[in-house]
């Protein structure tokens, strides 16, 4: 019975500490490359994960956006990769404050998308075996495709044995597949003219981009899981007067490199159905697939982990959206993502999280990397 009891106020401490760090990092509010918000948010990951690793975290500055990483202190490693952004703008909290139901589920802007994953990481750090080995990388701008970022990511996973991906799960499930994803954005120029004095002046580039938002369709391969949606579109300066300027931006997911590429191919040959509207185009690949080869290994060990420990049975799920794990599966590395707690409403105001999830991830994710560990002395012997 002590044991019990005892076993049953660790978990509620761990429960306790984990919604502490979930506040504080939700409440910092960090939207996209805000240097002083994503301050705040790494200033708390350090004092938490540096007594865990015992070393310090060094702050990478990449075209004015930070990154937080703590490389690991020998090879090889395993890699903990996540990002401290959200998709929220600052003042977000002022109307969805942080809160906590009666039913230990944590609400609030960030809490799924990923600030639980990245309290869960902690709680991990603070129990594996072997900190050496262990890399955590958290990034600033994630969410828009890690421009400043990838390189970063890509050069840490290139020398690690795996990566953990600390992105929400699906509906508890970890992720062995995503599609990758391109972005573009067409620039269409024209003429302007009065559209009630001599609208046959003008050259309407709002009418070529009305074409290009039809013509698209034709490219996408819903039977290959290929999507091309258009998603941001401006044009016009008046309502009297033909545009002479007009902008479409669009988000494409695919599950093979070679559509990607194939459609990539469209947009570099697109011509205006109206020859008098130049069209540039911006854009290209963001992110490659992540397929399930390079995850499978690591999802077994997984399983393994969360059957030894009591924690489940884990599923595993091909999703669309894509993450960081992307580029590091592009690499080679082994790559599981999806490491997140159970939540959900991801970029909604629906967002949530289960606290009594987070801790059990801790548990997952510790498990693993000591699993990885044991591995790697075994075959050293």
């Amino acid at each position: 019975m002590s044991g019990t009891r005892a076993a049953g106020a660790a978990d509620l401490a761990a429960r306790e500490r984990a919604a502490a760090r979930l506040r504080t990092l939700t409440e910092a509010e960090t939207p996209t490359g805000d240097r002083e918000r994503l301050a705040v948010a790494f200033a708390a990951l350090r004092e938490w994960v540096e007594p865990a690793l015992g070393r310090p975290g060094e702050l990478v500055t990449v075209d004015g956006v930070d990154h937080l990483l703590f490389a690991a202190a020998a090879a090889p490693s395993v890699l903990l990769l996540g990002h401290a952004d959200t998709v929220w703008p600052a003042g977000t909290l002022a109307g969805w404050p942080f809160a906590i139901d009666a039913d230990g589920i944590a609400r609030g802007p960030g809490v799924f998308d990923m600030k639980a994953g990245l309290v869960a990481a902690v709680g991990a750090l603070e129990t594996i075996a072997d900190p050496a080995r262990v890399a955590l990388l958290v990034t600033g701008d994630e969410e828009i495709g890690s421009p400043t970022s990838r390189a970063l990511v890509e050069r840490v996973a290139g020398s690690a044995e795996a990566v953990l991906v600390l992105e929400p799960s699906q509906d508890g499930a970890l992720k062995t597949a995503r599609c990758g994803a391109s972005i573009y954005r067409m620039v269409f120029t024209g003429r302007a003219a009065h559209a009630g004095l001599e609208p046959e002046r003008g050259i309407s580039a709002l009418a070529e981009l009305a074409h290009q938002v039809l013509a698209v369709g034709a490219v996408a391969d819903p039977s290959a899981g290929t999507t091309v949606t258009p998603t941001l579109a401006a044009a016009g300066t008046t309502i009297n007067s033909v545009p002479a300027h007009a902008e479409l931006s669009f988000d494409v997911r695919a599950r093979t490199l070679a559509e990607l590429e194939r459609v990539d191919r469209w947009f570099g040959a697109v011509a205006a159905a109206d020859p008098r509207v130049t069209i540039a185009v911006e854009g290209g690949v963001n992110r490659p697939p992540l397929e399930a080869e390079q995850a499978r290994p690591l999802l077994e060990l997984a399983r393994e982990v969360a059957r030894r420990d009591g924690l489940g049975e884990l599923e595993a799920v091909a999703v669309g959206g894509a993450s960081d794990g992307n580029f590091t599966a592009a690499l080679g590395v082994p790559t599981l993502d999806g490491l997140g707690p159970l939540g959900g409403g991801a970029h909604a105001r629906s967002e949530w999280v289960a606290l009594d999830a987070v801790v059990e991830r801790s548990r997952l994710i510790a498990g693993i990397i000591d699993a990885i560990a044991a591995r790697r002395r075994e075959e050293e012997r």
